[in-house]
């Protein structure tokens, strides 16, 4: 498969590069294929512009993840609270949840089309493809019959919550972290994937990790990520918390990396090790500092759409190395995230 990438430019232009095409060379002397700004916008068909409303408290440029703003349940450890990770055990019972999706005849999903390899559109067919969406479409197929009946929302990190509490997607599937300030607002699915925090920087800079190589340097994160929530209880002497270096959309950070305009991105070593990918002047350094697992959310009592999503990840993972998930995870991640044999063992609390 050709590595492709796409974001879109401050100025609403769409574009997208091959990862190993010409490169150019950028301020701080280092070297890079591509280049682009990315922001929540329709790329294609099917994938709508979602609205970036005041709801429930939360200003759109100013949303970050709810909570007091400390790592509390940033790990997902049982001894910072309840097994945030712990879902409802699956059904596949219809409830009100599940209905008014069948009604309408359209699962709504709240998606990245930035991420490589976890959501993006592929400039060469148009299309929204990656892990994420592998699972959206198996959801879909399970309520609807049909893994096509879904009208995608592209939404930036810090819509995310607002998202769901709005009623604007019924689900987000979107590299989201179960944690213990989160589950305060949203419903989660078991885990589907484990992650953890890391840090992003140019193959030559003396940036060594989450550590003292820090001070000092520009770092870059996503607003409502948890990655800015670690900043925040520990910077290591960073500089992180001006408007330039907290970004809607993580792919923006990549792009000020890439542009000199900062120094490091701390973010998902899943979605880090895709942006490496992309780039052979970047790399991830260190080893991650955080334990975090990645579910499905929905609205805060929509709990048998949870148990539905449940029963869907329960299948998903059957089969051993030609389970869905495998057979996903060996087209999309592999390569960048290799030995992983499957996801997380599921967690229930009822």
């Amino acid at each position: 498969m050709r590595k492709t990438w796409t974001g879109t430019s401050g100025t609403g232009r769409t574009r997208g590069a091959p990862a190993t095409g010409s490169a150019r060379t950028l301020r701080g002397g280092w070297r890079s294929g591509v280049v682009a700004l990315a922001a929540a916008c329709a790329l294609t068909a099917g994938v709508a512009v979602l609205p970036l409303p005041d709801t429930d408290g939360y200003r759109a440029d100013t949303v970050s993840a709810p909570g007091s703003g400390t790592l509390a349940g940033l790990s997902g450890k049982a001894e910072e609270c309840e097994n945030p990770e712990a879902s409802l055990r699956p059904s596949g019972a219809d409830g009100p949840s599940v209905a008014e999706i069948k009604k309408r005849g359209k699962l709504v999903a709240g998606v990245d089309q930035n991420s490589f390899r976890w959501g993006y559109r592929n400039p060469a067919t148009g299309t929204l493809e990656g892990f994420d969406i592998d699972l959206v479409k198996a959801i879909a197929k399970e309520i609807l019959g049909d893994e096509n009946k879904v009208v995608y929302r592209a939404i930036p990190t810090s819509q995310r919550i607002p998202a769901l509490k709005s009623g604007l997607v019924d689900i987000v599937a979107r590299t989201m972290t179960v944690n213990c300030s989160r589950i305060k607002d949203v419903a989660f699915s078991h885990a589907y994937f484990q992650a953890g925090q890391q840090v992003l920087a140019p193959v030559d800079s003396p940036i060594k990790g989450y550590d003292d190589t820090l001070r000092g340097r520009r770092v870059c994160t996503a607003k409502g990520s948890t990655a800015n929530e670690a900043l925040k209880e520990e910077s290591f002497g960073a500089v992180f918390d001006k408007p330039e270096f907290t970004v809607a959309n993580q792919l923006d950070c990549l792009v000020r990396l890439q542009l000199g305009q900062v120094d490091a991105i701390v973010t998902d070593n899943a979605l880090a090790a895709g942006q490496a990918a992309q780039d052979p002047a970047i790399q991830v350094k260190g080893k991650p500092f955080t334990t975090e697992y990645y579910g499905v959310a929905t609205k805060l009592g929509n709990d048998d759409l949870v148990r539905r999503i449940n029963k869907v990840l329960a299948a998903y993972s059957q089969g051993g190395p030609r389970s869905p998930w495998m057979t996903s995870y060996s087209r999309w991640l592999e390569e960048d995230l290799p030995d992983l044999t499957g996801p997380p063992a599921p967690k229930f609390r009822d």
